[in-house]
This record gives structure tokens, C-alpha cells and sequence, in this order.
């Protein structure tokens, strides 16, 4: 599933691509349950001549806001999109032959047409008027001047679940998955098992560092994808990210550990296949 590096990537290809001021002048919808909110018929007619004003992230969540354009009367509209497993979003040129596993298509007043692919059919759209009522329980984002050392450690202080779990939560913390946890846990030198609770300060310190050191790195290589396959994560017009190779633990199993040397290990923490060095980090 993509994780915040991979989802702000795709987000930014978007903008770069120039999706923002495109106009939505027709939608179809090859997969129903794709759309989460209405029926894939209101949904087409609904955001029809809605124009594409800003694309932002929150957590996993990509976000277009969308305006009326200037003949059509009604509110702000906002577009949440969860890629979840394999969702893929790719900007095509004309109206190309559609692929088996494109399920949604927004035709653009650009001659060109924003498509969603989704292989497994897990991803869901979201068409709302307040994007608080699907975001507001999400946790605080790891970026956020608010998101200091002292917080997260009055975070964990008040939670009795291990480590490695409560990370992945999204009502905890926002956009961390299993790659970036078992990568910020190996840097802040802590075992996916302790117990929350029994962190210390300095402890919570190294955490918030290293939590953010890796989403740093996950940004500047642009996601991490793991093989060629069509589960793993690609951006817009099917690029794939470099932060692979740059990967401590995830996936190493066996390897030295780049700090101690020490064989990598993998066990299932909280039913997620977990990766860490056995040397460097120990519970609490």
C-alpha cells in the first residue's frame, strides 16, 4: 500500500502535469464500488464541470479540491482518493483503447483524461463537501510544526499497545505503512515490540527523528517500489520510485545489518511481517 512518500509523489506529479485548472467534463465509472459514497451514476453527474482548483495530501489521502466552473451553480466539492493496495492514477493524451483494470475515467477540457487503475479493486473515491467527515479521526502528519518530540512521547506515554502496530494506526499517526515503520524503528534503534508505554523520552526523541528522516528520504527518492509487479507502487505514467535502494532493513532478511552487521531478521508483528536487527534493537 502507498505510504506518505509514495502518495505526496503522485500528488506532485499531478501538479506538475498540469491537472490543476483542468476542468471534469465527464466522468465514467467502470467498477462501482470504487465510488464509496454514492451511486457511480450521481457521482458521474455530480462532479461533471467541476474544475480541478488545488491537489494536496492528507495521510494516504490525495485530495482534489474542485469549484463549479462558471456556468454550473452549487458548492466547493472535494475528490478523496485512497489508492489502497494497487491503485494507480496515469494521465493519458485523446481517448486511448481503456485498460481491463481502468475503472474510473474523467474526461478533462484539455484533450486529455485522468484514469484510475486499480488491479485487486481495493481503492475507494470519496466525493464529499467537508473532507472532515472521512479525515478528522486521522492522526497528526509526521511534518506538522505541531508534531514535536515532547508530543509524541505524551502520545505514546497514554497507549498500552506495542510499537510496531500503533504506528501503522492511522488515528495515531498519519501515512506511515509497514516500509517506513520497520525503517524509522531500525533508526531509532527500537524493537517493533515494545511496549508504547514503556518509551522513554529520549527514546521518543530518537522515534520522532528517525520517523521523519525516513519519510525525508522516501520523498527525495520519490517512493519505494519494491519489483516490477503489478501490486507494487508506481506514480503517474507508470514511473517507479528509487527509495528501494536505500532501504536498511525492509526486505532484508538475512543481510548485515548496516550498523552492527548482525544477519536481519524478519517475524510477524501484530499479523505484519516485520524487519529489524536482533543486535541493535531490543524491547524495553
Amino acid at each position: 500500500m502507498p505510504e506518505l512518500p509514495e502518495v505526496e509523489t503522485v500528488c506532485q506529479d499531478l501538479r506538475d502535469a498540469g491537472l490543476c485548472g483542468s476542468i471534469i467534463t465527464q466522468a465514467r465509472v467502470h467498477w462501482p464500488r470504487t465510488i464509496a459514497t454514492s451511486s457511480p451514476a450521481v457521482f458521474c453527474k455530480t462532479i461533471a464541470k467541476h474544475q480541478i482548483m488545488a491537489i494536496r495530501r492528507r495521510a494516504k489521502y490525495i485530495i482534489l479540491e474542485l469549484a463549479p466552473s462558471e456556468n454550473l451553480a452549487g458548492p466547493a466539492l472535494f475528490l478523496l482518493i485512497h489508492l489502497r493496495m494497487t491503485g494507480q492514477l496515469n494521465i493519458v493524451m485523446g481517448t486511448p483503447k481503456r485498460d481491463t483494470h481502468e475503472h474510473i475515467i474523467l474526461s478533462l477540457n484539455n484533450n486529455t483524461q485522468l484514469r484510475y487503475k486499480d488491479t485487486r479493486k481495493f481503492g475507494r473515491w470519496y466525493l464529499v463537501s467537508d473532507p472532515e467527515e472521512k479525515l478528522a479521526p486521522i492522526g497528526p502528519e509526521p511534518f506538522a510544526k505541531s508534531f514535536t518530540p515532547k508530543l509524541l512521547a505524551t502520545m505514546l506515554a497514554t497507549r498500552s499497545r506495542v510499537l510496531k502496530p500503533l504506528l501503522l494506526d492511522q488515528n495515531f499517526l498519519a501515512g506511515l505503512g509497514n516500509i517506513y515503520v520497520d525503517e524509522a524503528l531500525w533508526e531509532s534503534e527500537l524493537h517493533p515490540e515494545t511496549p508504547a508505554s514503556s518509551v522513554t523520552p529520549e527514546q521518543a526523541k530518537r522515534l520522532h527523528r528517525a520517523i521523519r528522516l525516513v519519510l525525508k528520504r522516501g520523498l527525495k527518492n520519490m517512493g519505494t517500489t519494491l519489483g516490477t509487479g503489478k501490486a507494487n507502487f508506481y506514480s503517474v505514467g507508470k514511473r517507479s520510485g528509487r527509495n528501494q535502494d536505500q532501504l536498511k532493513v525492509f526486505r532484508r532478511t538475512d543481510a548485515p545489518c548496516p550498523r552492527c552487521t548482525t544477519p536481519i531478521i524478519r517475524l510477524i508483528v501484530g499479523q505484519r511481517s516485520t524487519h529489524l536487527c536482533p543486535s541493535c534493537q531490543v524491547v524495553n
